[in-house]
């Protein structure tokens, strides 16, 4: 599956719902972004249940900024409308594939209660 351009318009519909969301926040510029485009290209094509997202810094720094994003690359993990993960830096293609293993196992409705409990 080929990743999805997301910007402001489509952020909010494309991450809210069901599933899993692996956004990838980039700019064209970035040496270490364009490095791990092939692995992101490539985990899109193994796992075609998971929906994976880029976000170009550059043209949407509203998201950018909404998410605190301050080193690119910086990926982000979203399950069921929860963002799970967030980590700046280059993911080797072993480290991407335990994080989704990781992602597929959690336990959401005890990922809602922690969610719950921090928020009160």
């Amino acid at each position: 599956m080929a990743t999805q351009t997301l910007t402001g318009e489509n952020f909010a519909e494309v991450t809210g719902g069901d599933g899993i969301v692996l956004v990838d926040f980039w700019a064209a510029w970035c040496g270490p972004c364009r490095a791990f485009a092939p692995t992101f290209e490539r985990a899109s094509d193994r796992h075609e249940d998971i929906v994976f997202g880029k976000v170009d810094t550059d043209a949407e720094q509203e998201l950018a900024e909404e998410f605190q994003i301050r080193s690119i690359p910086t990926l982000m993990a979203v399950r069921d409308g929860v963002v799970v993960f967030q980590q700046p830096g280059v993911l080797p293609e072993p480290a991407l594939e335990s994080l989704i293993a990781q992602v597929r196992a959690l336990d959401m409705d005890e990922v809602r209660r922690q969610v719950g409990a921090q928020a009160a």
